[in-house]
């Protein structure tokens, strides 16, 4: 390991050596045990080594900085040259669906209280007596490193992928007839790299290699942070395994979960997101440009339903009495911190009766919204788009269900579902294309700590939006639709940087909203005035009563988005109390948008946001110091006048 980390800071450490190989797919085989509050069961990583997705990624870049210079200019004036100091910001409501990476960090040590370790496990190496290059320097074999905690890792092993029936074409060389490393890592290269109109066969083959019979036990060991695996003689990423299994179990201390009861006073169990994302979940490689896919089957009680992160409406499989089986897939590449699961006896709510006072749920698209249903190629990794997808494109609202304790039937039948519709036929009128192709909604149980969280095609909703009139329901409703977009289709590479999430889906709620209610120009601009006021007075409380260390956009500073030679690199702030109390990220971001808004028009504002989205969706940005010089440019502007637009503010 080559940083070295002091418990001690409020930081989380990103551990994963993502320089050298990158997590493409996981397979999860898992059982959920209600009694003893713990989920076990298998996870099988499939890989691919530095030397070919730097490769891939370096065409990528130029690929989004060509299209970033003809598509993402914003137009404005010569920015002033103003030395920019202590910008500042915050971030309260829970929206953790964000990405991570950050600055240069340290090695981790172990927790002095013993919190967070990972000491159980049946075959391993002391970490005491062993210390491993993590790169291919030196003689020293290679260590693969994942980002866990609060795990217990039972059993590691190599997946004899070569065993699995019609994996033979995915051999090219004829040289290798010979079952060998060689020849098992390259058939997960090409199975990885298969054009994404395969995608359904490439599924299957993934699922098959998953249920191949082991090839021998691999080395690994575990501290406060991170799983680190080694095969002995494999000296360089390239030689490692690229496909391996993982046997372990979750802690029911685990901190990436929660295990509660629901408002009916039923069991149930939910992903919390930040602050450690899904590493007490799984083994994972946690910073966003680790961007994979996934697939994962499910096994719980037959009165329990299960929700995720997933493309598909799953439907419950009996395996036998009392026993379901759920599956759930994605094909779009999202960081590992995106993974969401819900387990509980939640009941699905349907619209009984409509009402001529409901909000429209229907429009014919106007001859001005016609520019977002561009044709252009996409620039991001291959994958199936639904920006390239016609029917897509003109789909105003995707298919939804809601789920929620029985007992909560009413409340949702009276505001949530008649709002869903026009929320989401509203943010396809202001965005275009809806990013995922479905949406599931559940009201999470009551010690939930936020107003709602976002996730790919499933979002988490705080009971509390449910009380009183619509507008707390749709407000947070329509922030939440637009992290679809900003936050999670179009990701932060460095997860300090949160504003590029929350700054634009506090925004772009207000808008949604207008939209949503079919509100007159006049009408919206009073609603948004007075939101924005109510915003500006929060904003000046946090300033006044916060520390000034937890005000910074760019806590990182320069050094936004960088990491060590590995890929290793902590999170400023990450692990800070104080830090999910706060806005600053979404109230900054706000009135930097907002003025932009106002500065420049909402035709060009929002035709400029269309297409931003459509060149950079499925991939990670940056404010500044990206390799995409178009965005840069832009944002380097868009910051000098946001610091223009505090000073006037203030005084």
């Amino acid at each position: 390991m080559d940083i070295q980390l002091d418990p001690a800071r409020d930081d989380l450490p990103l551990m994963a050596n993502t320089s050298h190989i990158l997590v493409k797919h996981y397979v999860l085989d898992l059982d959920v045990d209600f009694e003893s509050q713990v989920i076990e069961g298998t996870i099988v990583l499939f890989l691919e080594d530095g030397n070919r997705f730097k490769k891939q990624n370096s065409s990528i870049e130029e690929a989004c900085q060509s299209e970033s210079n003809k598509a993402c200019k914003f137009g404005m004036p010569e920015p002033c040259h103003i030395s920019v100091t202590n910008a500042r910001t915050f971030s309260s409501e829970m929206d953790y669906n964000d990405f991570a990476i950050c600055s240069k960090g340290e090695k981790d040590t172990p927790d002095k209280d013993g919190n967070h370790d990972n000491q159980e496990h049946a075959s391993g190496i002391s970490s005491s007596k062993y210390c491993c290059d993590t790169g291919n320097r030196g003689s020293e074999d290679f260590v693969l490193v994942l980002d866990c905690c609060d795990l217990s890792v039972l059993k590691v092993e190599e997946v004899d992928v070569a065993a699995v029936p019609g994996m033979e074409k995915f051999t090219r060389s004829p040289k290798l007839t010979v079952v060998s490393e060689e020849l098992r890592n390259q058939i997960v290269r090409e199975l990885v790299t298969l054009p994404a109109d395969c995608w359904r066969e490439q599924l299957d083959y993934y699922a098959c290699c998953s249920q191949a019979p082991g090839c021998g036990e691999l080395l690994f060991d575990t501290d406060s942070w991170s799983l680190q695996i080694r095969k002995t003689g494999a000296q360089t990423a390239t030689d490692f395994p690229h496909a391996i299994r993982i046997w372990y179990k979750t802690k029911p201390e685990g901190r990436s979960v929660t295990w509660t009861s629901d408002q009916s006073d039923r069991p149930c169990v939910y992903t919390v997101g930040s602050p450690i994302n899904n590493r007490a979940l799984f083994p994972c490689q946690e910073p966003p440009v680790a961007m994979s896919t996934w697939q994962a089957t499910v096994r719980a009680a037959a009165s329990y339903v299960v929700l995720m992160s997933g493309e598909n409406f799953a439907k419950p499989t009996q395996l036998w009495e009392g026993c379901s089986s759920w599956y759930y897939y994605v094909t779009m590449p999202m960081p590992a911190s995106t993974f969401t699961i819900a387990v509980g006896c939640w009941t699905e709510m349907k619209l009984e009766t409509c009402s001529s006072n409901d909000l429209a749920t229907e429009r014919p698209l106007s001859p001005s919204e016609a520019d977002f249903r561009h044709v252009g190629v996409c620039s991001h990794m291959e994958y199936p788009c639904r920006f390239q997808n016609a029917s897509a494109a003109a789909q105003e609202i995707i298919p939804y269900r809601v789920f929620a304790p029985v007992c909560l039937k009413g409340a949702c039948q009276e505001t949530l579902l008649r709002l869903i519709p026009p929320c989401l036929s509203a943010a396809h009128s202001v965005l275009g294309t809806h990013p995922f192709s479905r949406l599931d909604v559940l009201i999470v149980p009551a010690n939930f700590p936020s107003l709602g969280m976002a996730s790919p095609h499933i979002m988490f909703l705080s009971q509390s939006i449910l009380t009183g009139r619509s507008h707390l329901c749709g407000t947070r409703l329509c922030h939440e639709i637009a992290h679809a977009w900003f936050g999670l289709a179009i990701g932060a590479r460095d997860w300090t940087e949160e504003w590029l999430s929350e700054g634009f889906a506090t925004h772009l709620e207000d808008v949604f909203w207008a939209a949503a209610q079919q509100l007159d120009p006049r009408e919206a601009r009073e609603q948004q005035e007075l939101r924005a006021c109510l915003r500006w007075r929060r904003l000046q409380d946090e300033m006044r009563c916060s520390p000034e260390e937890m005000q910074v956009l760019r806590p990182s500073k320069d050094k936004t988005g960088h990491t060590s030679n590995s890929g290793a690199s902590v999170i400023k702030q990450g692990l800070n109390p104080e830090k999910i109390f706060m806005q600053v990220h979404y109230l900054k971001g706000y009135f930097l948008l907002r003025f932009l808004a106002k500065r420049f028009g909402d035709e060009t504002y929002f035709s400029f946001l269309r297409k931003f989205v459509h060149t950079f969706h499925g991939q990670l940005i940056l404010s500044q110091g990206s390799g995409f010089q178009g965005y840069q440019l832009s944002l380097s502007s868009i910051s000098v006048i946001f610091q223009l637009h505090l000073s006037f503010s203030s005084s």
